[in-house]
């Protein structure tokens, strides 16, 4: 079952009141006492927001601003070459800083008057029906966090390069925002785990790994396509199969490496009429249906 924050570090308040990430020893920050510190501070801020207020600014240090514009400017390269031109037209009208990382209060700001998303902070964990709830209000979670300097293409998980360059560009574009609030209303609507599931399935293969056929060629839409240096230049080589809600919905995938199963629309329209039509109007016996002709 995906869920946005199975990628995240647990995150626990102990006895005393402070904060730790938990990093596995696989992290590339593992052994790293002065990233661990800003790991738990930076976690820390999100657990002391108050719903409502401005989210807390993180003071970022001019490692993790090189970081961000490292990977900022490599990316930007790619998606010249790989991302939807939608995607491309709504990097413009957000227009992010390449050479900082912006603090999320800022990214709210850009937002807003394009589309009325805005970000929340999350420490860590968000319980899913939460995580795709809000987004029909047009809040989205996000983390604060940046990989650790030593693997600046790579991270085991969502961080603010992910949630920003990933996902508040596609929320600058109308349309793919209207998906996202989609998504969050299908996820209020339905009542049984099973069918909140399946709605975050579909939510995993388009918004997040979603490919289409545009400008003559299959290019990218998806979010976690779109963040990653490395799985942007190979999924053109995938197993990339027709648009399929009851597949999408039932197709099982592994969260720790590049998605070998990836669905294509054949356009932005098409994505529109068959995801967004699906979330629009699902409910748990019409998603009950599609899982049962899957079978």
């Amino acid at each position: 079952m995906f869920e946005e924050a199975q990628y995240f570090a647990p995150v626990a308040t102990r006895d005393d009141g402070t904060v730790e990430v938990e990093l596995a020893k696989s992290h590339p920050g593992f052994s790293d006492p002065v990233y661990r510190a800003r790991r738990n501070a930076i976690a820390a801020l999100a657990l002391n927001h108050v719903p409502g207020a401005p989210i807390p600014t993180a003071g970022y240090t001019e490692q993790e601003h090189e970081v961000w514009a490292l990977v900022s400017r490599e990316l930007a390269v790619k998606h010249r070459k790989y991302a939807t031109a939608e995607y491309l037209d709504a990097v413009e009208r957000l227009r992010l800083p390449a050479d900082r990382i912006p603090q999320l209060q800022e990214v709210s700001e850009l937002l807003e008057p394009l589309t009325g998303f805005r970000y929340l902070p999350a420490a860590g964990l968000v319980p899913l029906r939460d995580f795709y709830g809000v987004l029909a209000d047009g809040f989205f979670h996000s983390t604060q966090y940046i990989r650790h300097h030593s693997t600046p293409l790579y991270t085991p998980e969502p961080d603010v390069i992910h949630e920003v360059i990933g996902h508040a560009n596609a929320l600058a574009s109308d349309r793919y925002a209207r998906l996202y609030r989609l998504a969050g209303g299908a996820a209020r609507r339905v009542e049984s785990e099973e069918a909140l599931e399946f709605v975050s399935k579909v939510f995993w293969f388009t918004l997040e790994f979603g490919v289409m056929t545009d400008q003559g060629e299959l290019r990218a839409y998806g979010a976690g396509i779109l963040s990653s240096y490395g799985e942007i230049e190979e999924f053109r080589g995938m197993d990339v199969r027709p648009l399929d809600l009851a597949a999408m919905g039932t197709t099982k995938y592994d969260i720790t490496k590049y998605q070998d199963v990836l669905f294509r629309a054949d356009s932005l329209e098409h994505l529109e009429d068959v995801v967004g039509g699906f979330w629009a109007d699902c409910d748990d016996d019409s998603i009950a249906k599609l899982i049962a002709d899957a079978r």
